[in-house]
């Protein structure tokens, strides 16, 4: 049987040996001589011959193992401590190893890309077999490459284990390659990082402060640049937070003029049993003891972080509850799929006609299709119903239709929402959504933080469409975000004005955010790659696998 593949450093012996799962090639070292290890000297003489069985890469669809005749010399050298030595493949095969480097190399190979268990499940097919544990120790065995020194980096942090422990990413902005991960997410470890780079010329990163100064302290001469998606991100969630505060005010606005009705449908759910009625108030007594609470210890000077811990509730919990004006009650909850929805109009109709009797409706529908019980439209009559019924039940409401309920026409929607409707541009939102952000701006500090918000989004996107490698610095969008900042802090949305101080405080990347063409978008992107890595191993990887599977794989 002919070798269709070289075996390095040997020569086969005689014909491929068949056996029922495997095949086994005879193979004898080219050398005619050996040298000693310890003195160097050639010896022709030999001591003995021996046997190694080591697996290799298979051939067609059959497992393959070497039977390599390997000869003991003597050493000829009377000043060495040796007597005998063995010759040795090294290019084919490491001492004591039971399979060669080339098997072993495509083994880490595809651990890189399926890790342990998935690997050695792989392997079983393409008959090289191995367990999980040797696949997942060959892969950290793997040299890691020499990489030229990077010039601009971008860094992120990613969850080692969610809202517990986080690490960084650094990846090389112009090679397009995972760097390294940092064990943490702290300042000193990555100035230190940046204190061994010390080639780095331009650091992209988010708006986190403990980045800042990491690279500040490790690459002082380094052109730090925010990130514009952060950017944007940042400042919606300052139109968010305040609209936690003042959703209660912006809620009691009246509808503008010409506002026309909505077609009839359910514009909330269908009324609650009594023993929900009584949870839902509990519940509202204690967020409402806990809202009054944080407003006592704020005032008092407790710093937000002291009273989430002190009271067991969120970060953004407390946040919320010291910025709103009034407790921030949960909105009602709206109208979920019902089998009645395509009935609505007609029934909505023949109640205004005069029709109260639930179950002749009911009957009424049925014949139209209506495929459920009469029990959801005896609720939806109980709601509308203008004259007592025969049991001497009272009357729920004096109005007919639920259209002609204060507040149900136009409901403002909740504050995450509205903050996305308030930063996108008129020519981005339907009729309504332009009626709903125009019924706010009714009130003043709203249109306010609708006009700054607006701004700074545009003067973002349009820095992003136009940057190129190619491009000089933009002098324009420098000097129209520090006019942003002089107008925001003046602002009367507290949260407004605290994003634009910090915006002052980190002036220098602001700036070259808006002029420069580099952004952390590829550290946000590998860190996708990383979660999926992360994840086919079960969350159970340690941060050697998961670099070396990161910036191997590369």
């Amino acid at each position: 049987m002919n070798i269709p593949f070289a075996i390095p450093e040997c020569r086969v012996a005689h014909l491929v040996e068949r056996h029922d799962d495997h095949l086994v090639v005879p193979v004898r070292l080219d050398a005619a001589t050996g040298c000693c290890p310890e003195c160097g000297h050639a010896s022709r003489s030999v001591h003995s011959r021996y046997h190694r069985h080591p697996a290799d890469l298979p051939l067609s669809t059959s497992q393959t193992k070497l039977r390599i005749e390997v000869r003991r010399f003597y050493c000829l050298n009377p000043t060495c401590r040796r007597r005998t030595f063995a010759e040795m493949p090294t290019d084919l095969l490491a001492p004591h190893a039971r399979r060669t480097r080339r098997l072993g190399e495509a083994q880490a190979r595809v651990g890189l890309t399926c890790g342990g268990a998935g690997g050695a499940r792989l392997l079983a097919h393409l008959d090289m077999p191995a367990s999980r544990a040797t696949v997942l120790r060959l892969v950290t065995r793997m040299p890691m490459p020499d990489t030229p020194a990077p010039i601009r980096v971008g860094i992120d942090d990613w969850a080692i284990r969610k809202g517990s422990r986080y690490g960084t990413i650094v990846v090389d902005l112009d090679r397009q390659r995972v760097i390294d991960l940092l064990p943490d997410r702290t300042a000193p470890t990555v100035a230190g990082w940046l204190e061994r780079h010390s080639g780095v010329e331009l650091v992209a990163r988010d708006r986190s402060t403990e980045y800042a100064r990491g690279a500040s302290l490790g690459a002082p001469q380094a052109q730090q640049v925010a990130d514009r998606w952060h950017l944007l991100s940042n400042i919606r969630q300052a139109v968010e937070r305040w609209l936690h505060g003042a959703h209660a005010r912006l809620r009691s606005l009246p509808l503008l003029p010409g506002s026309t009705a909505h077609p009839a449908r359910r514009s909330r759910a269908f009324a609650r049993s009594t023993t929900e009625l009584e949870a839902g108030a509990q519940s509202r007594m204690r967020w409402q003891a806990s809202y009054d609470e944080v407003r006592r210890r704020h005032a008092g000077g407790e710093p937000l972080l002291a009273i989430a811990r002190a009271m067991g509730l969120a970060r953004a919990t407390v946040r919320k509850y010291a910025s709103a004006e009034t407790f921030p009650a949960r909105l009602p909850h709206g109208a979920g799929p019902s089998l009645l929805d395509p009935h609505v109009a007609y029934l909505a109709g023949r109640i205004d006609e005069g029709c109260e009797n639930a179950m002749a409706l009911w009957r009424e529908i049925r014949e139209q299709g209506y495929p459920g019980t009469s029990r959801q439209v005896h609720r939806f009559v109980a709601e509308r119903r203008t004259r007592p019924v025969r049991s001497g039940r009272k009357p729920r409401c004096a109005t007919a239709s639920d259209s002609q309920r204060p507040g149900t026409e136009a409901p403002l929607p909740p504050a995450r929402q509205l903050a996305w409707l308030i930063v996108q541009p008129n020519s981005m939102l339907d009729e309504g959504e332009a009626a709903v952000v125009s019924r706010i701006e009714q009130d003043d500090t709203a249109r306010a933080v609708t006009g700054l918000a607006r701004r700074f989004t545009v003067l973002v996107r349009a820095a992003g469409k136009r940057k190129t490698v190619a491009d000089d610095p933009d002098e324009d969008a420098a000097a129209d975000i520090a006019a942003w900042i002089t107008k925001a802090r003046t602002c009367d949305a507290p949260a407004i004005a605290t994003f634009a101080s910090g915006l002052d405080a980190d002036i220098a990347a602001v700036r070259a955010a808006l002029t420069e063409p580099w952004s952390s978008g590829q550290a946000e992107g590998q860190i996708n790659r990383l979660k999926l890595i992360k994840r086919q191993c079960y969350g159970r990887a340690g941060l050697d696998l998961l670099k070396r599977r990161m910036v191997l794989a590369a």
